[in-house]
């Protein structure tokens, strides 16, 4: 069997490690990439460099007149599906680059499952046009944007596209062989394709959702009562990261880890906590 490197980090205990997992490693953060691109897009908003209600063809060559706005796209509520389509099966983002995303854009209207603004619907799709939308607005590529307006007022520096491949925490496989990651650098990067060391996460986390150091939480961010929370799932890896009002946080990162095992063990951390508090 695989083993599950795992590695806790949250308010009420101090770090858990185990099967050769590490806080200081690079990981993929999946999903959680999106917390970074929405937080980008609040900020860019607040700095008047564009607007949350900006239709995408404001800033991409995509068909007008579909509704689509850059707060549908970071709500889940632009219609767009799940998945760009035609992805391939064993490594499904290889191909996907930014040619392969523009070729999308006048097929919007056609694409789009539903009228935008109305229902949620997770959708990877939407956040790599969002991505791709704030680089036109700024002018730089998507790493240097968040880099600017994310991780450098947050003074967080371990987060990347391409971290150090000396700094790799690698997935073992059968045999303990390391597993090679998906290819995620390409026009799905915004929508998860960015990896961190698991205290760059939870500096992440708490810096966002604690000590709300950038304001309130960007839209990407999903809640459940008291609780905001994302995660975030690759083949070889899950994270979970979760805040509550009081101040109680967790982030939970596994490799070979089902995620939502992964989930479930950061709700119960919480749970937890609150009845030790």
């Amino acid at each position: 069997m695989r083993r599950t490197p795992t590695c806790v980090l949250s308010d009420a205990a101090p770090p858990e490690i185990s099967n050769g997992h590490a806080v200081d490693r690079f990981v993929e953060i999946g999903s959680f990439t999106k917390v970074v691109t929405g937080t980008a897009l609040t900020r860019m908003a607040a700095a008047g460099v564009l607007a949350l209600d900006d239709p995408v063809e404001r800033w991409l060559p995509a068909i007008p007149g579909t509704g689509i706005t850059l707060l549908h796209l970071a709500r889940h509520t632009s219609g767009l599906p799940r998945l760009p389509p035609r992805l391939a099966r064993r490594d499904p983002y290889a191909a996907f680059d930014r040619d392969a995303l523009h070729h999308l854009l006048n097929r919007l209207d056609t694409l789009a499952t539903r009228p935008p603004g109305h229902e949620e619907e997770y959708s990877n799709l939407g956040y790599a046009i969002l991505g791709e939308a704030l680089t036109a607005a700024s002018g730089t590529t998507y790493e240097e944007l968040v880099t600017e307006y994310v991780l450098r007022p947050l003074d967080i520096a371990e987060v990347t596209a391409r971290p150090d491949p000396s700094r790799l925490l690698a997935t073992p496989g059968l045999l303990g062989r390391p597993r090679r990651p998906w290819t995620m650098h390409g026009a799905i990067l915004p929508a998860g394709g960015l990896w961190a060391t698991p205290r760059a996460a939870a500096d992440l986390l708490v810096r966002l959702l604690v000590e709300h150091r950038l304001g309130n939480p960007a839209p990407s961010w999903q809640t459940a009562g008291p609780l905001h929370w994302h995660n975030g799932a690759t083949r070889d890896a899950s994270l979970f990261a979760g805040a509550m009002d009081d101040g109680r946080w967790v982030l939970i990162h596994r490799l070979n880890g089902a995620s939502q095992d992964t989930d479930r063990a950061g709700i119960e951390v919480l749970k937890r906590s609150r009845t030790d508090s």
